[in-house]
């Protein structure tokens, strides 16, 4: 059995530069690619303190320790993890998949995960185009967003679905339930997302929308129920909002990042929305707050997923109901 490594170093009194760039130097082994991913996973430490941004320069004289997770294997292992499967044919399965619950390996993350689920259900049929570790997979949703996913089976399935998404020719309907509500009660969000230079894990609507560091992201989104009126805004701000948001590309937290720009980031998501309290009045304000700051995860479920089969050519589409959380934090927010 392999074992984790810690590695130690203290900072130098004259630190200039990032703490990322100051240990890849450091540890030639390690990328800075690779320190920020484990910063981000909460694996360095500053005098026993957690270190949260790779921008932070070093504190001089302090003892820096980072932990390297244990080495995974080269390709993911079959495991037998029940699924909800929504359709299955001898070319594609879709599966209606449960928050926590990543699609594809990642470092530090190997195990548990819908390619592991997969490979014990499929077999060896499952097609490589993908990757070593991502078998099959032709589209993600985050970890802890639910419903529907669809993988290949084999190579022409895969080719084919991968043109539909390259294309954005088919159908995914999400729900978001945020914090207050956007401006407008339907529109379209078209522009630019990049990585923050504040957190390398989010993405931002670009400052400059001409730059070539980013893609473009199109989100429309209409209102189908508001919540509350939201505490100290104008008249008819509601409290929170039940959005069904059509994807028309299919950017890395697109929904989410999308919503944070227009004010109202989904509600329990730890990344975007973590700086933004809960504000509504009403006499069950301060009980329905509570049920919101307590939701674990963001509440966003990929709830229709529609295309044409890429060998039948038949026409498919694909509805999975809220989960039981989400109708839970639904049915408080209603009590507004």
């Amino acid at each position: 059995m392999f074992e984790s490594e810690t590695r130690a170093a203290i900072a130098p009194p004259d630190a200039s530069e990032r703490v990322d760039a100051w240990l890849a130097k450091l540890w030639p082994d390690l990328s800075r690619a690779r320190i920020q991913g484990l910063i981000g996973q909460g694996k360095l430490s500053a005098d026993g303190a957690p270190v949260t941004h790779a921008k932070d320069k070093p504190r001089a004289g302090a003892r820096y320790e980072l932990t390297l997770p244990p080495p995974e294997p080269a390709a993911p292992a079959p495991e037998a993890i029940p699924l909800t499967i929504a359709f299955e044919d001898e070319h594609l399965i879709v599966v209606d998949k449960a928050a926590g619950m990543a699609v594809h390996p990642a470092p530090g993350s190997m195990r548990g995960t819908l390619v592991n689920a997969l490979l014990a259900h499929c077999g060896d049929s499952l097609s490589g185009i993908g990757g070593v570790a991502r078998p099959g997979i032709v589209h993600r949703i985050d970890k802890e967003t639910t419903g529907l996913v669809v993988a290949a089976k084999h190579d022409a399935a895969h080719h084919g679905l991968a043109k539909l998404f390259a294309k954005h020719d088919l159908e995914r309907v999400y729900y978001a339930v945020t914090r207050g509500a956007p401006k407008e009660r339907a529109a379209r969000i078209e522009n630019v997302l990049v990585r923050s230079n504040e957190d390398r894990r989010k993405y931002v609507v670009a400052r400059n929308a001409e730059t070539n560091a980013g893609k473009t992201a199109i989100t429309d989104y209409w209102t189908v129920e508001s919540f509350g009126q939201q505490a100290g805004a104008s008249a008819g701000r509601a409290a929170a909002t039940l959005l069904e948001c059509r994807l028309h590309t299919g950017r890395t937290h697109q929904i989410r990042a999308h919503m944070a720009h227009l004010g109202c980031p989904l509600i329990g998501d730890p990344l975007y929305g973590k700086q933004r309290a809960f504000r509504a009045e009403g006499a069950h304000a301060a009980e329905v707050a509570v049920v919101v700051e307590a939701f674990p995860r963001q509440a966003l479920h990929a709830g229709v997923l529609g295309f044409v089969h890429p060998i039948t050519g038949a026409a498919r589409r694909f509805e999975s109901a809220m989960p039981a959380d989400m109708e839970a934090l639904l049915a408080a927010l209603r009590g507004l």
